[in-house]
C-alpha cells in the first residue's frame, strides 16, 4: 500500500460520453434533486449501461415506481429482454418490510452486485421506523443497509429528494446532516434544464455536490461551488429512445450559480463598484445568496 502501487479511487459506473464514470465501486453515493428531476431515469440509464457491459444489477423499489414501468424504460434504453428475465443478472424488487429487506441485503453478499439502485433513502427509513432527522437512527439504518450493499463492492447509488425551503436547498438533500457524511464517493443533484416528457424526452443538469475521492471532480469545471458533472440527455424519435451524459465543456457554469443579468447590472452599477459579496449585500440590502450569487457572477464577468 505504501509502494505507491495503490491508484486512487476513480468513478467507474454511469459513465459520460467521455468515459467518466459518475459513481464509485464499493462506495455510497447519493443522487438527489426534485420530484421529476430526471435522478430515476440517470439510475436507468446507469443500469443499462451495467448490464449491457456484462455486470448485474440490484434495483431497490421503495418508491413504488413498479416492476412494469421501470422494466418499460430500461428496454427503451436497450436493455435485453433475455438479461432482465436472467435472475443473476438483474433483480427488480420492492421489499415489504425491514425483515424482507435484511434478506435481501445478506443474498447479496453472496450474489455480488456491480450496480445497486436504492429508490429512496425517505422511503427507507420508514420501513425501519425511523427518523430521517435523526442522525443515530439515520447512520445506523444506513450502516446495515446502504452501507451493507455498498461493502459488497457494489456501487451503490441512493436516490433522495431535496429539502424544500430556498435556504435548505442549497444544503441538498431533506433530513441529517449525517446523509451528507454517509456519502463515501460522489453527492449528486440533478436539475432539470428541459422536462422529461413522455415521447419527448428531456434533460437535466448534473452537479457535484460532495466528491470524496476528487476523481469525478477533476474531470469537471472548477470555478463553481457544485462544478458542472455533465447533462444527461434523452433522446426519442419514435419508438427510438436515446440517451446519454454530454460531458461539460471548459468553462461550462453551473447555472444554478450564475445570477439573473438584471442582478448583475445592480451590482455594476454600484460606485464605487463593491469589494466583496459582503459589501455588496449591505448596500443592495438582499439576501446573502442572491448577493454572492450576484457578485460572484459580476466578478467573473468583469474579470474574463
Amino acid at each position: 500500500m505504501l509502494d505507491g502501487t495503490i491508484d486512487s479511487p476513480t468513478p467507474e459506473i454511469c459513465r459520460r460520453d467521455d468515459g467518466i464514470g459518475l459513481f464509485y465501486r464499493g462506495q455510497v453515493n447519493v443522487v438527489f434533486g426534485d420530484s421529476e428531476a430526471g435522478k430515476t431515469m440517470l439510475c436507468d440509464f446507469g443500469t443499462v449501461q451495467v448490464l449491457n457491459d456484462g455486470g448485474n444489477v440490484l434495483r431497490l423499489d421503495l418508491d413504488h415506481n413498479g416492476p412494469d414501468a421501470t422494466v418499460a424504460r430500461l428496454l427503451a434504453l436497450g436493455a435485453s429482454t433475455t438479461v432482465l428475465r436472467d435472475d443473476s443478472r438483474f433483480l427488480y424488487t420492492e421489499p415489504d418490510d425491514a425483515l424482507h429487506l435484511t434478506r435481501i441485503v445478506a443474498h447479496m453478499a453472496t450474489w455480488l452486485p456491480t450496480f445497486v439502485v436504492l429508490d429512496s433513502i425517505g422511503e427507507l427509513m420508514p420501513l425501519y421506523k425511523a427518523n430521517s432527522n435523526s442522525a443515530d437512527e439515520f447512520t445506523a439504518v444506513h450502516r446495515s443497509v446502504i452501507k451493507a450493499l455498498a461493502k459488497t463492492g457494489a456501487a451503490v447509488a441512493a436516490i433522495d429528494h431535496i429539502s424544500k425551503g430556498a435556504e435548505s436547498r442549497s444544503y441538498g438533500a431533506t433530513g441529517t446532516a449525517a446523509k451528507k457524511r454517509a456519502a463515501g464517493g460522489s453527492s449528486l443533484r440533478v436539475s432539470v434544464d428541459k422536462p422529461f416528457t413522455p415521447g419527448k424526452g428531456g434533460s437535466a443538469w448534473i452537479t457535484i455536490q460532495k466528491d470524496r475521492h476528487g476523481g469525478l471532480r477533476q474531470e469537471s469545471p472548477a470555478s463553481d461551488k457544485e462544478p458542472v458533472a455533465g447533462k444527461f440527455v434523452m433522446e426519442v424519435d419514435g419508438d427510438v429512445t436515446r440517451a446519454y451524459i454530454r460531458p461539460p465543456e471548459p468553462g461550462t457554469r453551473n447555472p444554478a450559480e450564475i445570477a439573473p443579468p438584471d442582478d448583475v447590472a445592480a451590482v455594476e452599477a454600484l460606485d464605487p463598484h463593491p469589494k466583496s459579496a459582503r459589501d455588496a449585500r449591505r448596500r443592495l440590502a438582499w439576501r446573502d445568496e442572491r448577493a454572492r450569487k450576484a457578485y460572484k457572477t459580476w466578478y467573473q464577468e468583469k474579470n474574463t
